[in-house]
């Protein structure tokens, strides 16, 4: 798992009674509980039980954790468990519902890596937007919400023509962000063509 100081911190700040960093944390990782929520099909209704659930369980547990930088694997994990018992609750509600002896669905150690990868890195970029000037963050923010250039002209009160090289500034910027650093190192690592029986170029 990716060594991220920045959970440790907010894991210890929250287990002090921070309330910021407490919604940090919530901010950060309910897209990620959601998504394995959704990849086990449960309706919304249990999608939010399942939610509370695990956080109620954060809320016990946060003091006693301890490797706090764990704390993604925790939630993945937990929120798997969760699930699973939504699920074969359900079913002994219903046993009409699955065949004898079928068991719920399991998602494998690699999905569960993704996703916690996948909420690392929206939080990455999170924090590195947050680092841009304010003129980067409008302007990539009307961007990301479909204006038109003609809107975005009008009013950035900047010219048609520099809305693309402003906006690849922009990008830039964030790319060069520490924050997103050894994303797009491993990004860099996994496209590289691999040398086969010599030197790259031979």
């Amino acid at each position: 798992m990716r060594d991220d100081p920045d959970v440790v911190t907010l894991v210890t700040r929250a287990a002090g009674g921070e309330a910021a960093a407490w919604n940090e944390l919530v901010e950060r990782y309910a897209p990620m509980v959601w998504s394995i929520c959704t990849r086990y099909r449960l309706s919304s209704h249990d999608i939010e039980d399942v939610s509370q659930n695990v956080w109620l369980r954060l809320v016990e547990q946060l003091g006693n954790l301890r490797e706090p930088a764990a704390l993604p694997g925790w939630l993945a994990t937990t929120t798997q468990r969760e699930c699973l018992r939504v699920l074969r609750a359900a079913r002994r509600c219903d046993p009409s519902g699955a065949e004898p002896g079928e068991q719920p669905p399991d998602l494998d150690a690699a999905v569960i890596e993704q996703e916690i990868i996948m909420a690392e890195r929206n939080a990455a970029l999170r924090a590195a937007f947050a680092e841009l000037p304010p003129h980067c963050r409008k302007l990539l923010s009307m961007l990301i919400s479909d204006h038109s250039y003609s809107e975005i002209s009008t009013i950035l009160e900047i010219p048609i023509g520099s809305i693309g090289p402003q906006r690849a500034r922009c990008l830039e910027r964030m790319r060069r962000s520490g924050f997103l650093a050894g994303f797009i190192d491993d990004e860099i690592t996994r496209t590289q063509p691999k040398a086969v029986g010599g030197e790259p170029g031979e």
